[in-house]
């Protein structure tokens, strides 16, 4: 298998792809998060518009955790597109990591904002 091949699976396509979104979306908001709290940028959740200090530990940690899962899924994306599998498995697998990413982004922030300012 070739390179050019792995790249065609569809579950490569996927988590690479969504893992440098991933990862480009983090370089941003750890580089340039939003100073204020607003509804247009940011990691925007309640918990995260508490306060401003929750919104400036909400924006670091979400744009570290979304670097390292769009490092996660763009290395497990090129790793499977090396297992010969269905194009449907291949799409499932795919989408389950891109949705399981998400999940993973916001359960971690919401719980790290939840210990570091509600826990006291």
């Amino acid at each position: 298998m070739n390179l050019e091949s792995i790249f065609q699976n569809e579950i490569t396509s996927i988590t690479v792809l969504s893992g440098v979104i991933f990862i480009l979306a983090g370089i941003i908001l750890y580089f340039f998060p939003p100073k204020k709290i607003n509804g247009l940028y940011g990691y925007r959740t309640a918990a995260s518009m508490k306060s401003q200090e929750n919104w400036d530990f909400a924006q670091i940690y979400a744009a570290q955790k979304a670097i390292l899962s769009g490092i996660i899924l763009s290395l497990v994306g090129i790793l499977v597109g090396f297992v010969s599998m269905s194009e449907n498995l291949q799409l499932v697998i795919g989408l389950s990591m891109l949705i399981s990413s998400c999940i993973y982004l916001f359960v971690s922030t919401e719980k790290a904002l939840k210990e570091k300012f509600y826990n006291n």
